[in-house]
């Protein structure tokens, strides 16, 4: 299995999105999960493709050329796909996983993720899309997606395509166990 995986190409503030983003790379490592990510060096983009490496897992990097000096290409990852833009950069890693996780990250996280779950709402894929939330980092974002059902600008079963959770375990279970519904847009 590959999973995608969307996150911040800097540390954060806070040592436990360091911490945990390594946890999970060693994690997928030892359950033969590789990981397809952005392809720099910098950031948990780094850290979860350092992680996964140095346990005996594989990673696929994706990266627009235009990004490749600036996010600092990892050249040492089983194998670096150099793109032309973003859009191809999303749709290869789209077509190369079998799932989609987002850690904590920035605006550039959320388009990700975002476009991923709003193409599996659209019936163009039927990969779990899951966020793995550390410290609560994803809290007010869940509260805004509540909200949007609330308001009805969103169906509650698109929200709960959602999986959420801070558990490394709870996380593979989810994914594996996944089933996208059958009503879609």
């Amino acid at each position: 299995m590959k999973i995608a995986v969307f996150c911040g190409s800097s540390m954060g503030n806070n040592i436990k999105y360091l911490n945990a983003t390594k946890a999970l790379g060693k994690f997928f490592a030892q359950n033969n999960i590789d990981v397809v990510y952005g392809g720099g060096k910098v950031g948990l983009m780094g850290a979860i493709a350092d992680s996964v490496m140095e346990n005996g897992g594989k990673v696929y990097g994706v990266i627009p050329e235009k990004l490749k000096s600036k996010e600092l290409a990892h050249t040492g990852i089983t194998e670096l796909h150099v793109v032309s833009t973003m859009h191809e950069r999303k749709a290869m890693m789209a077509e190369l996983a079998d799932a989609f996780v987002t850690l904590p990250g920035g605006a550039g996280t959320l388009e990700e993720i975002f476009e991923a779950w709003t193409w599996a709402q659209l019936g163009y894929h039927n990969k779990p899309c899951a966020f793995y939330n550390v410290d609560g980092f994803y809290d007010k974002l869940f509260e805004l997606i509540n909200n949007m059902c609330e308001c009805e600008f969103l169906k509650p079963e698109y929200s709960n395509m959602l999986i959420k959770t801070d558990n490394k375990e709870e996380l593979l279970e989810a994914i594996k166990n996944y089933k996208a519904p059958l009503n879609k847009w």
